[in-house]
Protein backbone atom coordinates (compact mmCIF):
# COMPACT_ATOMS: atom_id res chain seq x y z
CA UNK A 1 0.00 0.00 0.00
CA UNK A 2 1.49 3.37 -1.00
CA UNK A 3 1.93 6.29 1.40
CA UNK A 4 -0.70 8.17 -0.59
CA UNK A 5 -3.27 5.37 -0.13
CA UNK A 6 -2.54 5.24 3.61
CA UNK A 7 -2.95 9.03 3.85
CA UNK A 8 -6.33 8.73 2.12
CA UNK A 9 -7.49 6.33 4.85
CA UNK A 10 -7.25 3.07 2.90
CA UNK A 11 -7.32 0.14 5.31
CA UNK A 12 -5.04 -2.86 4.95
CA UNK A 13 -6.66 -6.27 5.15
CA UNK A 14 -3.57 -8.40 5.44
CA UNK A 15 -3.96 -11.11 8.05
CA UNK A 16 -0.36 -12.36 8.17
CA UNK A 17 2.68 -10.56 9.59
CA UNK A 18 6.39 -11.46 9.60
CA UNK A 19 8.92 -9.68 11.83
CA UNK A 20 12.61 -10.41 11.30
CA UNK A 21 16.05 -8.82 11.72
CA UNK A 22 17.39 -10.19 15.01
CA UNK A 23 14.72 -8.24 16.93
CA UNK A 24 15.24 -8.14 20.75
CA UNK A 25 11.89 -6.69 21.85
CA UNK A 26 8.47 -6.21 20.30
CA UNK A 27 6.54 -2.95 19.96
CA UNK A 28 3.40 -2.75 22.09
CA UNK A 29 1.48 -1.58 19.00
CA UNK A 30 1.75 -5.15 17.71
CA UNK A 31 -0.94 -6.23 20.21
CA UNK A 32 -3.47 -3.86 18.63
CA UNK A 33 -3.43 -5.87 15.37
CA UNK A 34 -6.20 -8.13 16.61
CA UNK A 35 -7.27 -9.09 13.05
CA UNK A 36 -4.06 -11.13 12.51
CA UNK A 37 -4.45 -14.85 11.89
CA UNK A 38 -0.73 -15.67 11.37
CA UNK A 39 2.35 -14.21 13.08
CA UNK A 40 5.93 -15.15 12.17
CA UNK A 41 8.45 -13.83 14.72
CA UNK A 42 10.96 -16.66 14.37
CA UNK A 43 14.72 -16.19 13.87
CA UNK A 44 15.05 -13.21 16.21
CA UNK A 45 16.73 -12.54 19.58
CA UNK A 46 13.61 -12.45 21.74
CA UNK A 47 14.18 -13.58 25.33
CA UNK A 48 10.58 -13.11 26.47
CA UNK A 49 7.09 -12.84 25.03
CA UNK A 50 4.75 -10.47 26.93
CA UNK A 51 1.36 -11.72 28.21
CA UNK A 52 -0.29 -9.16 25.87
CA UNK A 53 0.23 -11.60 22.99
CA UNK A 54 -3.06 -13.17 24.14
CA UNK A 55 -4.87 -10.10 22.76
CA UNK A 56 -4.32 -11.58 19.30
CA UNK A 57 -7.35 -13.84 19.71
CA UNK A 58 -7.70 -14.68 16.01
CA UNK A 59 -4.24 -16.17 15.55
CA UNK A 60 -4.33 -19.68 14.17
CA UNK A 61 -0.57 -19.79 13.41
CA UNK A 62 2.22 -18.55 15.68
CA UNK A 63 5.92 -19.16 14.97
CA UNK A 64 8.29 -18.33 17.84
CA UNK A 65 11.06 -20.73 16.77
CA UNK A 66 14.78 -19.89 16.89
CA UNK A 67 14.68 -17.19 19.55
CA UNK A 68 16.18 -17.13 23.06
CA UNK A 69 12.99 -17.80 25.00
CA UNK A 70 13.51 -19.25 28.48
CA UNK A 71 9.83 -19.13 29.47
CA UNK A 72 6.38 -18.59 28.01
CA UNK A 73 3.49 -16.53 29.43
CA UNK A 74 0.62 -18.57 30.88
CA UNK A 75 -1.73 -16.30 28.86
CA UNK A 76 -0.68 -18.21 25.74
CA UNK A 77 -3.24 -20.79 26.89
CA UNK A 78 -6.05 -18.28 26.23
CA UNK A 79 -5.27 -18.23 22.48
CA UNK A 80 -7.70 -21.05 21.82
CA UNK A 81 -7.95 -20.40 18.05
CA UNK A 82 -4.35 -21.59 17.56
CA UNK A 83 -3.93 -24.58 15.25
CA UNK A 84 -0.12 -24.35 14.90
CA UNK A 85 2.40 -23.22 17.55
CA UNK A 86 6.09 -23.50 16.72
CA UNK A 87 8.56 -23.14 19.61
CA UNK A 88 11.54 -25.04 18.15
CA UNK A 89 15.16 -24.12 19.00
CA UNK A 90 14.64 -21.98 22.10
CA UNK A 91 15.94 -22.32 25.69
CA UNK A 92 12.68 -23.65 27.20
CA UNK A 93 13.13 -25.96 30.20
CA UNK A 94 9.47 -25.93 31.26
CA UNK A 95 6.13 -25.26 29.59
CA UNK A 96 3.16 -23.54 31.26
CA UNK A 97 0.42 -26.12 31.86
CA UNK A 98 -2.02 -23.52 30.47
CA UNK A 99 -0.92 -24.69 27.00
CA UNK A 100 -3.22 -27.64 27.65
CA UNK A 101 -6.14 -25.28 27.03
CA UNK A 102 -5.19 -25.01 23.33
CA UNK A 103 -7.67 -27.73 22.42
CA UNK A 104 -7.64 -26.94 18.68
CA UNK A 105 -3.86 -27.14 18.34
CA UNK A 106 -2.78 -29.66 15.70
CA UNK A 107 0.95 -28.90 15.47
CA UNK A 108 3.23 -28.12 18.42
CA UNK A 109 6.92 -27.64 17.57
CA UNK A 110 9.21 -28.26 20.56
CA UNK A 111 12.41 -29.63 19.02
CA UNK A 112 15.76 -28.20 20.14
CA UNK A 113 14.65 -27.17 23.65
CA UNK A 114 16.23 -28.47 26.92
CA UNK A 115 12.85 -29.77 28.16
CA UNK A 116 12.54 -32.42 30.89
CA UNK A 117 12.66 -36.03 29.76
CA UNK A 118 9.10 -36.65 31.03
CA UNK A 119 7.71 -33.99 28.70
CA UNK A 120 9.83 -35.17 25.76
CA UNK A 121 8.85 -38.83 26.25
CA UNK A 122 5.16 -37.93 26.10
CA UNK A 123 5.68 -35.58 23.14
CA UNK A 124 7.55 -38.23 21.13
CA UNK A 125 4.81 -40.86 21.46
CA UNK A 126 2.40 -41.41 18.54
CA UNK A 127 -0.15 -38.56 18.65
CA UNK A 128 2.25 -36.99 21.16
CA UNK A 129 1.02 -33.41 20.75
CA UNK A 130 -2.51 -34.36 21.77
CA UNK A 131 -1.30 -36.55 24.66
CA UNK A 132 0.97 -33.82 25.99
CA UNK A 133 -1.77 -31.17 25.79
CA UNK A 134 -4.28 -33.47 27.51
CA UNK A 135 -1.73 -34.21 30.24
CA UNK A 136 -1.17 -30.48 30.84
CA UNK A 137 -4.91 -29.69 30.83
CA UNK A 138 -5.67 -32.53 33.23
CA UNK A 139 -2.98 -31.32 35.64
CA UNK A 140 -3.69 -27.61 35.38
CA UNK A 141 -4.81 -26.08 38.68
CA UNK A 142 -8.50 -25.07 38.55
CA UNK A 143 -8.89 -21.33 38.67
CA UNK A 144 -10.85 -19.60 40.08
CA UNK A 145 -11.64 -21.77 43.07
CA UNK A 146 -15.33 -20.90 43.33
CA UNK A 147 -18.30 -20.23 41.09
CA UNK A 148 -20.20 -16.99 41.82
CA UNK A 149 -23.84 -17.44 42.84
CA UNK A 150 -26.50 -16.82 40.23
CA UNK A 151 -28.88 -14.04 41.36
CA UNK A 152 -32.57 -14.53 42.05
CA UNK A 153 -34.55 -11.95 40.05
CA UNK A 154 -37.95 -10.97 41.49
CA UNK A 155 -40.40 -9.99 38.73
CA UNK A 156 -43.76 -9.65 40.50
CA UNK A 157 -45.32 -9.70 43.95
CA UNK A 158 -47.80 -12.35 45.00
CA UNK A 159 -51.55 -11.73 44.57
CA UNK A 160 -52.81 -10.23 47.85
CA UNK A 161 -56.52 -10.82 47.23
CA UNK A 162 -57.03 -14.53 46.67
CA UNK A 163 -55.27 -17.64 47.88
CA UNK A 164 -52.79 -18.79 45.23
CA UNK A 165 -50.50 -21.77 44.87
CA UNK A 166 -46.79 -20.98 44.56
CA UNK A 167 -44.42 -23.55 43.15
CA UNK A 168 -40.97 -23.61 41.57
CA UNK A 169 -40.01 -25.46 38.42
CA UNK A 170 -36.55 -26.35 37.13
CA UNK A 171 -35.51 -27.20 33.57
CA UNK A 172 -32.04 -28.66 33.04
CA UNK A 173 -30.25 -30.51 30.23
CA UNK A 174 -27.69 -32.49 32.24
CA UNK A 175 -25.49 -33.55 29.25
CA UNK A 176 -25.48 -37.33 29.29
CA UNK A 177 -22.19 -39.21 29.53
CA UNK A 178 -22.38 -40.60 26.00
CA UNK A 179 -22.21 -37.13 24.44
CA UNK A 180 -19.57 -35.72 26.82
CA UNK A 181 -16.54 -36.52 24.66
CA UNK A 182 -13.14 -34.86 24.27
CA UNK A 183 -13.93 -34.45 20.55
CA UNK A 184 -16.83 -32.14 21.42
CA UNK A 185 -15.50 -30.60 24.62
CA UNK A 186 -11.72 -30.60 24.19
CA UNK A 187 -11.39 -27.52 26.41
CA UNK A 188 -12.61 -29.44 29.48
CA UNK A 189 -10.15 -31.60 31.49
CA UNK A 190 -10.97 -35.30 31.06
CA UNK A 191 -11.50 -35.76 34.82
CA UNK A 192 -14.10 -32.94 34.80
CA UNK A 193 -15.89 -34.53 31.80
CA UNK A 194 -16.05 -37.87 33.56
CA UNK A 195 -19.60 -38.79 34.59
CA UNK A 196 -18.53 -39.88 38.09
CA UNK A 197 -17.31 -36.32 38.67
CA UNK A 198 -20.06 -34.45 36.80
CA UNK A 199 -22.96 -36.34 38.35
CA UNK A 200 -22.06 -34.96 41.79
CA UNK A 201 -22.21 -31.37 40.52
CA UNK A 202 -25.47 -32.04 38.65
CA UNK A 203 -27.15 -33.61 41.67
CA UNK A 204 -25.83 -30.83 43.92
CA UNK A 205 -27.34 -28.20 41.62
CA UNK A 206 -30.69 -30.02 41.50
CA UNK A 207 -30.80 -30.46 45.29
CA UNK A 208 -29.75 -26.85 45.96
CA UNK A 209 -32.50 -25.50 43.69
CA UNK A 210 -35.01 -27.64 45.62
CA UNK A 211 -37.65 -27.09 42.93
CA UNK A 212 -41.16 -28.47 43.40
CA UNK A 213 -41.10 -29.79 39.82
CA UNK A 214 -37.92 -30.80 37.97
CA UNK A 215 -37.68 -31.42 34.20
CA UNK A 216 -34.45 -33.00 32.97
CA UNK A 217 -33.25 -33.76 29.44
CA UNK A 218 -30.43 -36.10 28.34
CA UNK A 219 -30.93 -38.45 31.27
CA UNK A 220 -29.45 -41.90 30.52
CA UNK A 221 -31.87 -44.74 31.30
CA UNK A 222 -29.61 -46.45 33.84
CA UNK A 223 -28.79 -43.13 35.55
CA UNK A 224 -32.49 -42.31 35.91
CA UNK A 225 -33.07 -45.42 38.02
CA UNK A 226 -29.76 -45.72 39.88
CA UNK A 227 -28.98 -42.05 40.49
CA UNK A 228 -31.75 -39.51 39.92
CA UNK A 229 -34.87 -41.41 41.02
CA UNK A 230 -33.10 -42.92 44.02
CA UNK A 231 -31.64 -39.60 45.23
CA UNK A 232 -34.82 -37.61 44.64
CA UNK A 233 -37.21 -40.16 46.16
CA UNK A 234 -35.28 -39.71 49.42
CA UNK A 235 -36.12 -36.00 49.16
CA UNK A 236 -39.86 -36.48 48.69
CA UNK A 237 -40.15 -36.65 44.90
CA UNK A 238 -41.74 -39.13 42.54
CA UNK A 239 -40.77 -39.26 38.88
CA UNK A 240 -41.55 -40.36 35.35
CA UNK A 241 -39.04 -41.09 32.59
CA UNK A 242 -39.02 -42.26 29.01
CA UNK A 243 -35.99 -42.90 26.79
CA UNK A 244 -35.74 -41.93 23.12
CA UNK A 245 -37.52 -44.24 20.69
CA UNK A 246 -34.32 -46.06 19.66
CA UNK A 247 -34.35 -47.80 23.07
CA UNK A 248 -36.80 -50.32 21.55
CA UNK A 249 -34.36 -51.24 18.78
CA UNK A 250 -31.11 -51.83 20.68
CA UNK A 251 -29.75 -54.53 22.96
CA UNK A 252 -30.45 -54.53 26.68
CA UNK A 253 -26.88 -53.40 27.39
CA UNK A 254 -27.09 -50.47 24.93
CA UNK A 255 -30.54 -49.54 26.24
CA UNK A 256 -29.01 -48.54 29.58
CA UNK A 257 -27.21 -45.69 27.83
CA UNK A 258 -30.09 -44.37 25.70
CA UNK A 259 -31.02 -40.92 27.00
CA UNK A 260 -34.46 -39.46 27.45
CA UNK A 261 -36.59 -36.99 29.40
CA UNK A 262 -37.59 -37.11 33.07
CA UNK A 263 -40.05 -35.19 35.26
CA UNK A 264 -39.93 -35.23 39.06
CA UNK A 265 -42.46 -33.63 41.42
CA UNK A 266 -42.82 -33.25 45.19
CA UNK A 267 -45.55 -35.59 46.37
CA UNK A 268 -46.51 -33.31 49.29
CA UNK A 269 -47.65 -30.70 46.75
CA UNK A 270 -48.83 -32.77 43.77
CA UNK A 271 -50.59 -36.07 43.15
CA UNK A 272 -49.99 -37.99 39.93
CA UNK A 273 -53.15 -38.45 37.85
CA UNK A 274 -51.63 -39.84 34.65
CA UNK A 275 -48.38 -39.98 32.66
CA UNK A 276 -47.87 -39.84 28.91
CA UNK A 277 -45.10 -40.31 26.38
CA UNK A 278 -45.12 -38.70 22.94
CA UNK A 279 -42.90 -40.42 20.39
CA UNK A 280 -42.48 -37.93 17.57
CA UNK A 281 -41.58 -40.55 14.95
CA UNK A 282 -44.87 -42.39 15.64
CA UNK A 283 -46.91 -39.18 15.41
CA UNK A 284 -45.11 -38.27 12.17
CA UNK A 285 -45.86 -41.66 10.64
CA UNK A 286 -49.54 -41.49 11.63
CA UNK A 287 -49.92 -38.05 10.07
CA UNK A 288 -47.66 -38.25 7.01
CA UNK A 289 -50.49 -38.57 4.43
CA UNK A 290 -48.00 -39.51 1.74
CA UNK A 291 -45.65 -36.58 2.38
CA UNK A 292 -42.16 -37.88 1.58
CA UNK A 293 -40.40 -35.17 3.57
CA UNK A 294 -42.52 -36.02 6.61
CA UNK A 295 -41.39 -39.64 6.33
CA UNK A 296 -37.75 -38.96 5.40
CA UNK A 297 -36.99 -35.97 7.61
CA UNK A 298 -39.34 -36.04 10.61
CA UNK A 299 -40.12 -39.71 11.10
CA UNK A 300 -36.42 -40.68 11.10
CA UNK A 301 -35.66 -38.65 14.27
CA UNK A 302 -36.22 -40.48 17.55
CA UNK A 303 -36.81 -37.52 19.89
CA UNK A 304 -39.55 -37.80 22.49
CA UNK A 305 -41.57 -35.75 24.94
CA UNK A 306 -43.11 -36.73 28.26
CA UNK A 307 -46.01 -35.25 30.21
CA UNK A 308 -47.51 -35.79 33.65
CA UNK A 309 -50.99 -34.67 34.63
CA UNK A 310 -50.87 -33.65 38.28
CA UNK A 311 -53.54 -32.71 40.79
CA UNK A 312 -52.45 -29.68 42.80
CA UNK A 313 -52.93 -30.44 46.48
CA UNK A 314 -55.45 -27.97 47.92
CA UNK A 315 -53.40 -27.05 50.97
CA UNK A 316 -50.78 -25.26 48.87
CA UNK A 317 -53.33 -22.56 48.00
CA UNK A 318 -52.53 -20.05 50.73
CA UNK A 319 -52.54 -16.30 51.45
CA UNK A 320 -55.00 -13.70 50.19
CA UNK A 321 -57.58 -11.69 52.06
CA UNK A 322 -60.59 -13.67 50.84
CA UNK A 323 -60.41 -17.32 51.91
CA UNK A 324 -62.00 -19.75 49.46
CA UNK A 325 -64.35 -22.11 51.25
CA UNK A 326 -64.13 -24.85 48.66
CA UNK A 327 -61.54 -25.14 45.95
CA UNK A 328 -62.46 -27.25 42.97
CA UNK A 329 -60.00 -29.93 41.95
CA UNK A 330 -57.10 -28.19 40.17
CA UNK A 331 -55.16 -30.10 37.55
CA UNK A 332 -51.80 -29.08 36.09
CA UNK A 333 -50.14 -30.55 33.00
CA UNK A 334 -46.33 -30.56 33.11
CA UNK A 335 -44.59 -31.39 29.83
CA UNK A 336 -40.92 -31.89 29.00
CA UNK A 337 -39.27 -32.44 25.60
CA UNK A 338 -35.93 -32.43 23.84
CA UNK A 339 -36.14 -31.49 20.15
CA UNK A 340 -33.78 -32.49 17.34
CA UNK A 341 -30.38 -30.78 17.55
CA UNK A 342 -29.22 -30.14 13.97
CA UNK A 343 -29.40 -26.44 12.87
CA UNK A 344 -30.07 -27.62 9.29
CA UNK A 345 -33.39 -29.15 10.39
CA UNK A 346 -35.41 -26.10 11.48
CA UNK A 347 -38.46 -27.71 9.82
CA UNK A 348 -38.14 -30.85 11.95
CA UNK A 349 -37.83 -28.87 15.20
CA UNK A 350 -40.91 -26.82 14.36
CA UNK A 351 -42.97 -29.86 13.38
CA UNK A 352 -41.87 -31.79 16.49
CA UNK A 353 -43.02 -28.82 18.61
CA UNK A 354 -46.35 -28.71 16.76
CA UNK A 355 -46.83 -32.45 17.21
CA UNK A 356 -46.09 -32.12 20.92
CA UNK A 357 -48.60 -29.30 21.56
CA UNK A 358 -51.19 -31.19 19.50
CA UNK A 359 -50.71 -34.30 21.66
CA UNK A 360 -50.81 -32.20 24.85
CA UNK A 361 -54.14 -30.76 23.66
CA UNK A 362 -55.48 -34.33 23.32
CA UNK A 363 -54.31 -35.15 26.88
CA UNK A 364 -56.00 -32.05 28.29
CA UNK A 365 -59.26 -32.70 26.40
CA UNK A 366 -59.37 -36.32 27.54
CA UNK A 367 -58.71 -35.30 31.16
CA UNK A 368 -61.40 -32.62 31.13
CA UNK A 369 -63.99 -34.92 29.57
CA UNK A 370 -63.70 -37.14 32.62
CA UNK A 371 -64.44 -34.19 34.97
CA UNK A 372 -67.85 -33.55 36.46
CA UNK A 373 -70.06 -31.67 33.93
CA UNK A 374 -70.33 -28.01 34.88
CA UNK A 375 -67.23 -28.05 37.08
CA UNK A 376 -64.19 -25.99 36.00
CA UNK A 377 -62.20 -29.20 35.47
CA UNK A 378 -64.60 -30.22 32.68
CA UNK A 379 -63.38 -27.28 30.57
CA UNK A 380 -60.10 -28.06 28.71
CA UNK A 381 -58.97 -24.45 29.04
CA UNK A 382 -59.17 -24.78 32.85
CA UNK A 383 -56.12 -27.06 32.91
CA UNK A 384 -52.97 -24.94 32.94
CA UNK A 385 -49.77 -26.19 31.33
CA UNK A 386 -46.08 -25.78 32.03
CA UNK A 387 -43.84 -26.77 29.13
CA UNK A 388 -40.12 -27.24 29.78
CA UNK A 389 -37.86 -28.07 26.87
CA UNK A 390 -34.50 -28.02 25.24
CA UNK A 391 -35.96 -26.78 21.96
CA UNK A 392 -32.55 -26.49 20.26
CA UNK A 393 -34.01 -23.28 18.80
CA UNK A 394 -33.10 -19.64 19.32
CA UNK A 395 -35.60 -16.97 20.45
CA UNK A 396 -36.05 -15.71 16.85
CA UNK A 397 -36.92 -19.20 15.54
CA UNK A 398 -40.24 -20.44 14.19
CA UNK A 399 -40.48 -22.81 17.18
CA UNK A 400 -40.47 -19.97 19.73
CA UNK A 401 -42.74 -17.82 17.52
CA UNK A 402 -45.21 -20.71 17.31
CA UNK A 403 -45.29 -21.31 21.07
CA UNK A 404 -45.37 -17.60 22.01
CA UNK A 405 -47.82 -16.32 19.39
CA UNK A 406 -50.17 -19.28 19.18
CA UNK A 407 -49.19 -20.26 15.65
CA UNK A 408 -47.09 -19.76 12.51
CA UNK A 409 -47.87 -19.29 8.83
CA UNK A 410 -47.92 -22.57 6.88
CA UNK A 411 -45.28 -21.09 4.55
CA UNK A 412 -42.98 -20.03 7.41
CA UNK A 413 -39.32 -19.90 6.30
CA UNK A 414 -38.38 -22.59 8.86
CA UNK A 415 -40.34 -25.14 6.80
CA UNK A 416 -37.66 -24.54 4.10
CA UNK A 417 -40.29 -24.61 1.32
CA UNK A 418 -40.43 -28.39 1.65
CA UNK A 419 -43.57 -30.19 0.54
CA UNK A 420 -45.32 -30.97 3.80
CA UNK A 421 -48.61 -30.24 2.03
CA UNK A 422 -51.75 -30.63 4.04
CA UNK A 423 -50.41 -32.95 6.73
CA UNK A 424 -49.27 -30.04 8.93
CA UNK A 425 -52.88 -28.90 9.31
CA UNK A 426 -53.50 -32.11 11.29
CA UNK A 427 -51.63 -30.40 14.14
CA UNK A 428 -53.53 -27.11 13.97
CA UNK A 429 -55.89 -26.59 16.90
CA UNK A 430 -58.90 -26.28 14.56
CA UNK A 431 -57.85 -29.27 12.50
CA UNK A 432 -58.07 -29.30 8.72
CA UNK A 433 -61.58 -27.93 8.59
CA UNK A 434 -61.02 -24.93 10.83
CA UNK A 435 -60.51 -21.48 9.36
CA UNK A 436 -57.06 -20.40 10.55
CA UNK A 437 -55.97 -18.19 7.62
CA UNK A 438 -53.28 -20.60 6.41
CA UNK A 439 -51.78 -20.62 9.89
CA UNK A 440 -50.95 -23.66 11.96
CA UNK A 441 -52.16 -22.80 15.45
CA UNK A 442 -52.34 -24.19 18.97
CA UNK A 443 -54.89 -23.43 21.69
CA UNK A 444 -52.57 -22.87 24.67
CA UNK A 445 -51.89 -19.28 25.74
CA UNK A 446 -48.20 -19.61 26.48
CA UNK A 447 -45.53 -17.20 27.63
CA UNK A 448 -41.86 -17.76 28.32
CA UNK A 449 -40.88 -17.41 31.98
CA UNK A 450 -37.52 -16.00 30.86
CA UNK A 451 -38.73 -13.07 28.80
CA UNK A 452 -36.80 -9.94 27.81
CA UNK A 453 -33.37 -11.50 27.36
CA UNK A 454 -32.89 -12.24 31.06
CA UNK A 455 -30.52 -15.06 30.06
CA UNK A 456 -27.88 -14.18 27.45
CA UNK A 457 -27.44 -17.93 26.84
CA UNK A 458 -28.58 -21.25 28.27
CA UNK A 459 -26.06 -23.31 26.26
CA UNK A 460 -22.42 -22.21 26.51
CA UNK A 461 -19.77 -24.01 24.46
CA UNK A 462 -16.72 -22.84 22.52
CA UNK A 463 -18.48 -22.62 19.16
CA UNK A 464 -22.07 -21.94 20.26
CA UNK A 465 -23.51 -19.64 22.89
CA UNK A 466 -27.25 -19.02 22.84
CA UNK A 467 -30.68 -19.48 24.42
CA UNK A 468 -32.17 -22.85 23.45
CA UNK A 469 -33.80 -23.98 26.74
CA UNK A 470 -37.19 -22.67 27.83
CA UNK A 471 -39.97 -22.80 30.40
CA UNK A 472 -43.35 -21.82 28.95
CA UNK A 473 -46.49 -21.50 31.09
CA UNK A 474 -50.22 -20.75 30.67
CA UNK A 475 -50.42 -16.98 31.06
CA UNK A 476 -54.20 -17.12 31.64
CA UNK A 477 -53.72 -19.15 34.84
CA UNK A 478 -50.31 -18.18 36.14
CA UNK A 479 -47.86 -15.38 36.80
CA UNK A 480 -44.09 -15.53 37.03
CA UNK A 481 -42.95 -14.18 40.38
CA UNK A 482 -39.22 -14.65 39.81
CA UNK A 483 -36.47 -16.48 37.97
CA UNK A 484 -32.91 -17.60 38.63
CA UNK A 485 -30.72 -15.16 36.71
CA UNK A 486 -27.60 -15.87 34.63
CA UNK A 487 -24.10 -16.61 35.80
CA UNK A 488 -22.26 -13.28 35.66
CA UNK A 489 -21.10 -13.03 31.99
CA UNK A 490 -18.19 -10.85 33.12
CA UNK A 491 -16.95 -13.68 35.34
CA UNK A 492 -16.89 -16.03 32.35
CA UNK A 493 -14.87 -13.51 30.32
CA UNK A 494 -12.48 -12.47 33.10
CA UNK A 495 -11.66 -16.09 33.88
CA UNK A 496 -11.27 -17.04 30.21
CA UNK A 497 -13.92 -19.77 30.41
CA UNK A 498 -13.69 -21.21 26.88
CA UNK A 499 -16.92 -23.15 27.27
CA UNK A 500 -18.84 -25.58 29.44
CA UNK A 501 -18.62 -28.16 30.93
CA UNK A 502 -15.96 -26.76 33.26
CA UNK A 503 -14.67 -28.15 36.58
CA UNK A 504 -17.25 -25.87 38.31
CA UNK A 505 -20.05 -26.21 35.71
CA UNK A 506 -21.15 -29.84 35.19
CA UNK A 507 -23.14 -29.47 31.93
CA UNK A 508 -22.88 -27.43 28.74
CA UNK A 509 -26.33 -26.05 29.65
CA UNK A 510 -27.30 -23.72 32.49
CA UNK A 511 -30.36 -24.74 34.47
CA UNK A 512 -33.52 -22.62 34.43
CA UNK A 513 -35.56 -22.10 37.61
CA UNK A 514 -38.73 -20.07 37.97
CA UNK A 515 -41.36 -19.48 40.64
CA UNK A 516 -44.92 -19.54 39.31
CA UNK A 517 -48.10 -18.37 40.98
CA UNK A 518 -51.16 -20.43 40.09
CA UNK A 519 -54.63 -18.92 40.58
CA UNK A 520 -57.28 -21.24 42.00
CA UNK A 521 -60.00 -22.53 39.69
CA UNK A 522 -63.03 -20.26 39.71
CA UNK A 523 -65.49 -21.90 42.11
CA UNK A 524 -68.93 -22.51 40.70
CA UNK A 525 -70.83 -20.18 43.07
CA UNK A 526 -70.18 -19.00 46.59
CA UNK A 527 -73.32 -17.54 48.18
CA UNK A 528 -74.74 -17.13 44.68
CA UNK A 529 -71.90 -14.86 43.55
CA UNK A 530 -69.06 -15.65 41.15
CA UNK A 531 -65.79 -14.62 42.74
CA UNK A 532 -63.58 -12.76 40.25
CA UNK A 533 -60.15 -14.24 39.72
CA UNK A 534 -57.51 -11.70 38.79
CA UNK A 535 -55.31 -12.96 35.99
Amino acid sequence: MSAEEAANGKKSHWAELEISGRVRSLSTSLWTLTHLTALHINDNNLSRIPPDIAKLQHLTYLNLSSNKLRSLPAELGNMVSLRELLLNNNLLRVLPYELGRLFQLQTLGLKGNPLSQDILNLYQEPDGTRKLLNYMLDNLAVHPEHLPQRPWITLKERDQMLPTALFTIMCFNVLCDKYATRQLYGYCPSWALNWEYRKKGILEEIVNCDADIISLQEVETEQYYTLFLQALKERGYDGFFCPKSRAKLVSEQERKHVDGCAIFFKTEKFTLVQKNTVEFNQVAMANSEGSEVMLNRVMTKDNIGVAVLLEVNNDIFVGGMKPLHSIEKQLLLVANAHMHWDPEYSDVKLIQTMMFTSELKNIVEKASSSGKPGSPASDPSSIPIVLCADLNSLPDSGVVEYLSNGGVAENHKDFKELRYNECLMNFSCNGKNGNSDSRITHSFHLKSAYDNNIMPYTNYTYDFKGVIDYIFYSKTHMNVLGVLGPLDPQWLIENSITGCPHPHIPSDHFSLLTQLELHPPTPSLINGVHLPVRR
